[in-house]
């Protein structure tokens, strides 16, 4: 299967019986009036509940969905690097499995790809324990200060990507918390924007808190270490001189392409 399509959405789940249907009701009535091709990409982090069986129901009923099944729970940033390999899409956008994150926002953010390469979410307005909320703020206050970033919502899963800010890319467990700096090393721009965010649907959050924040800080630690030794660097490559009677004509090829410089 190599067939390209318009947009890959990326979706990881783990145990989510309660909102997986309406999920992908949801997804369906969004991108179905986006009047382009596109794939569905529900990666199931390892479920051992009904989540696999409703999934398999699900595959006869959508012909856009696809079901990746990890050998084990993995994470969450396992699960986005495994949709992410798996997408066909010049588009690849994410989101959440528990319907905080509006579908209906992923067609909304396309046109901002226009003016950039990655466009974030900023849940501006979230529903959300407040301590939730809390722990979110001090958390990416203090990334923002170690890393010296500027996103005020990294760890929100609304993201649109174009194709080629994931191609190559390599992540690690917790990364996925640092997509818009990981995206930024590599030279491409990112535009953060508001956008709407609901109370979860059904069920209870299954990728908790529980140590989270010491396991976050150490990632944290490792972004700072790559933003300071990047390799940041032009280079050109000199040819011989190609002389004729009246005029020679060096070449130098640019990484970036081609200038001729007449003498």
């Amino acid at each position: 299967m190599n067939q390209t399509v318009y947009l890959s959405l990326v979706i990881p789940v783990y145990n989510e019986q309660e909102t997986v249907p309406a999920l992908l009701e949801h997804v369906a009535a969004a991108l179905g009036r986006m009047g382009r091709d596109f794939e569905v990409i529900v990666c199931d982090d390892g479920s051992s509940d009904a989540t696999p069986a409703l999934l398999g129901e699900a595959l006869r009923r959508y012909p856009f969905l696809r079901v990746l099944r990890m050998a084990r729970n993995g994470g969450q940033s396992a699960a986005f690097d495994a949709g992410f390999k798996a997408s066909r899409g010049q588009v690849i956008a994410t989101i959440d499995g528990d319907l905080q994150n509006d579908p209906e926002e992923v067609v909304r953010l396309l046109p901002m790809l226009d003016r950039c390469d990655m466009v974030t979410g900023w849940r501006q307005k979230r529903h959300d324990s407040r301590f939730r909320v809390l722990q979110t703020r001090i958390a990416n206050w203090i990334r923002n200060r170690i890393s010296h970033e500027t996103i005020r919502d990294s760890a929100s899963s609304l993201k649109l990507y174009k194709r080629h800010c994931l191609e190559g890319i390599q992540l690690y467990n917790g990364m996925h918390r640092f997509m818009p700096t990981l995206v930024k090393l590599r030279g491409y721009n990112v535009m953060e924007t508001p956008v709407s965010h609901s109370q979860r649907y059904a069920g209870t959050p299954k990728y908790g808190l529980r140590n989270r924040a010491w396991r976050t800080f150490i990632d944290l630690l490792a972004v700072r270490w790559m933003k300071k030794r990047y390799l940041r660097y032009q280079v050109s490559e000199i040819t011989p001189p190609t002389c004729q009677e009246d005029r020679c004509t060096c070449v130098q090829h640019h990484a970036h392409g081609q200038v001729a410089i007449e003498t």
